[in-house]
């Protein structure tokens, strides 16, 4: 499924293992995440939970945790996507446990959206291609990483992602939770819009001055509207 415009792709929630993730997304959404997979390339894995109601076509949360039994196949140098190697973030994951902390915007040509990034000044990082099996086969795409992992602006700023081939959601179950709404919050509110802008993402998530972070409501089928918040 290629996508036609930018839009919200999937929302990150960080774990410091997976099955404290899958025990989280149990208490807090009162639903139990689909499979996921491996990701060589980073030495993470995940699993995942289709979203309804976000006015996308296709949206998903990730719960990620770093693979204890893998390492990266990225070079040494390079740190793992979406600060997971970070010793701060290590330390909220300990102390405070799963948590959102970030998101990614899927775009139909991720070379031209980092280039239109990168003409405003921000560093998204570089394309790099990934990968992983699943049992309908292999699952593909391009992503902005940045080598030294940084989500930008407290996770506010999107990683960028092109599919290649089939969306994951295509083979999720319906998992009955929606995506109503998510909100961007950034002291520097002013330069996140006018990094959606340029990412002609005007009509995503709203941007608002404030402590940096996201705020996601969803809809559960059990535990009512949820609002999750990413740590300061």
């Amino acid at each position: 499924m290629a996508d036609t415009r930018p839009r919200i792709d999937h929302l990150v929630v960080a774990a410091r293992t997976l099955d404290d993730g899958v025990a989280w997304c149990e208490a807090t959404l009162g639903v139990t995440p689909g499979p996921g997979g491996q990701h060589p390339l980073f030495g993470t894995h995940n699993r995942l939970l289709k979203l309804g109601g976000s006015g996308s076509p296709a949206a998903y949360l990730e719960i990620i945790a770093i693979d204890p039994k893998a390492t990266p196949t990225r070079a040494a140098h390079q740190r793992r996507w979406f600060d997971l190697d970070d010793p701060a973030m290590h330390a909220r994951l300990a102390q405070h446990g799963p948590q959102l902390v970030h998101w990614v915007a899927s775009v139909p040509h991720i070379g031209n959206a980092v280039a239109a990034l990168q003409a405003i000044g921000i560093q998204r990082g570089p394309v790099v291609s990934a990968s992983r099996q699943t049992p309908q086969g292999l699952l593909q795409w391009h992503i902005s990483v940045r080598d030294d992992g940084q989500r930008l602006y407290n996770g506010a700023m999107p990683t960028l992602i092109q599919w290649v081939g089939t969306h994951p959601t295509a083979h999720m179950p319906d998992s009955g939770v929606s995506l109503r709404r998510l909100r961007l919050h950034h002291a520097g509110a002013a330069g996140l819009r006018a990094a959606l802008q340029a990412l002609e993402l005007d009509d995503g998530p709203s941007v608002c001055d404030g402590p940096a972070g996201l705020t996601a409501e969803l809809d559960t089928p059990t535990q009512g509207r949820v609002t999750l918040l990413s740590p300061p």
